[in-house]
């Protein structure tokens, strides 16, 4: 069952096109990751699944839903590449106010936050202001945020930005974690290497185009890295 549909998006800034005809399918449960250099559109086809942005064409649908229905962002949680949040907040004000946004009070929002601060250990940090963290602990209570709630899908925009080998590490557990939990996971990229030992599906963008969509099984049996196969791509289609 597919839990993301896009079919022949595209989105233009002026005369210069940042998605063009764009299709892609998300099957429930996987993990995906859209890979691309930087500029590829990656971050502009999120914020249309979000309805933060309006396509020029083309529709997008998320559990059966056009994302212009508000309804069809339940049960999503989202992080952008650089978490940001009040400063003057704590890293349990945080995850308190995504909690209640999403309906949690009392004791169960209080075991939750808990339970998201000790999963990205942090529990330390619960009551410190962001503004007297390091940017690596300010991206942790960003993606422990992800785990409040009951989120069927989960966004992440280069997850691992500001994330030490350690933090890296840590994520890439709580990802998998997520995933056998029957959580469906998008996540926009362009570290190769993590991306081939998380991923079940990919999808390579470049210059808004969509350049190829598989298994990173099937990508595998052709190169010996997924690295070699996303440059083999990009730069055939370059030439």
């Amino acid at each position: 069952m597919d839990i993301i549909q896009i079919k022949d998006i595209s989105k233009s800034y002026g005369l210069d096109f940042s998605l063009q005809n764009v299709s892609l399918n998300v099957q429930k449960g996987k993990i995906f990751s859209l890979l691309g250099p930087n500029g590829a559109g990656k971050t502009t086809l999120v914020k249309l699944m979000l309805n933060l942005l309006h396509s020029d064409s083309g529709t997008i649908e998320i559990n059966g839903l056009s994302v212009s229905d508000k309804n069809s962002r339940m049960g999503i949680a989202f992080i952008p590449e650089k978490f940001n949040f009040f400063p003057f907040y704590t890293a349990r004000g945080v995850l308190e106010f995504f909690g209640k946004m999403k309906g949690i009070e009392g004791a169960e929002l209080t075991s939750q936050v808990n339970a998201a601060l000790a999963e990205l250990q942090i529990s330390e940090l619960a009551e410190r202001k962001l503004s007297k963290m390091s940017k690596g602990q300010v991206q942790r209570v960003g993606l422990a945020s992800i785990l409040i709630g009951n989120n069927d899908l989960i966004i992440l925009d280069e997850p691992f930005s500001g994330l030490d080998p350690i933090g890296i590490r840590d994520l890439k557990e709580i990802i998998r974690k997520l995933k056998g939990q029957g959580k469906t996971l998008f996540i926009n990229s362009h570290i190769l290497l993590e991306m081939e030992q998380l991923c079940d599906e990919i999808a390579i963008l470049n210059k808004g185009q969509v350049l190829f969509a598989g298994s990173v099984p099937s990508v595998l049996e052709k190169e010996k890295s997924l690295d070699d196969f996303f440059y083999k791509i990009v730069n055939g289609a370059r030439a």
